[in-house]
């Protein structure tokens, strides 16, 4: 298990978070991103909540945004090295950004992005 603040591991997810093509951040809309220390369920190191770009249609109006959530403890427990915490981050949020497009869990394991 690695040792690490919030503030440094909000800043590894920002780091992720900048590491993400522009043209994809542009096509991101009404989605937060967010650092919490324990996730709901064990194992899960980041979730996505709400309604995939794919699944939007005409009546999509007035709703809460969307909310992308990376769980440090979790992440951290599976972790040795603090290198390992920023690939794993990485991939994280890489994940749960893809879920915001609509691409499912199958096809990111196909992919390699489990």
């Amino acid at each position: 298990m690695v040792e690490m603040s919030r503030e440094r591991f909000e800043e590894l997810v920002g780091d992720a978070l900048d590491a993400i093509p522009a043209e994809l951040l542009d096509r991101m809309s009404n989605v937060v991103v967010l650092v919490e220390d324990d996730a709901p369920e064990p194992g899960l190191l980041g979730l996505y909540e709400g309604h995939a770009l794919t699944d939007r249609g005409w009546d999509y109006a007035g709703v809460l945004p969307d909310r992308i959530t990376i769980y440090r403890n979790p992440t951290l427990r599976i972790c040795d090295t603090e290198e390992e915490v920023v690939d794993e981050v990485a991939i994280t949020v890489v994940h749960e950004i893809a879920h915001h497009f609509g691409i499912p869990d199958e096809r990111l394991h196909e992919l390699g992005w489990a």
